[in-house]
């Protein structure tokens, strides 16, 4: 089972949701609109608000939703 992430508890508009990507280790990722691949963990778990670009956003940052 994977945490809440902090950008679903902040209410980020762009937050999407888990998504199933089949088998192997990882099968489960949180994802949104900036990162449709996972949520970096500082991001979705740690201290980085991601109130600010960082790699590989494609330029979409936090935003209440």
């Amino acid at each position: 089972m994977l945490p809440e992430p902090a950008c679903y508890r902040r209410k980020c508009r762009f937050f999407q949701g888990v998504r199933y990507l089949g088998e192997g280790e990882e099968t489960e990722v949180i994802y949104c609109a900036a990162f449709p691949d996972g949520i970096p963990e500082e991001i979705a778990n740690g201290d980085d608000l991601h109130d600010k670009s960082v790699k590989g956003d494609h330029g979409i940052t936090f935003e209440q939703g």
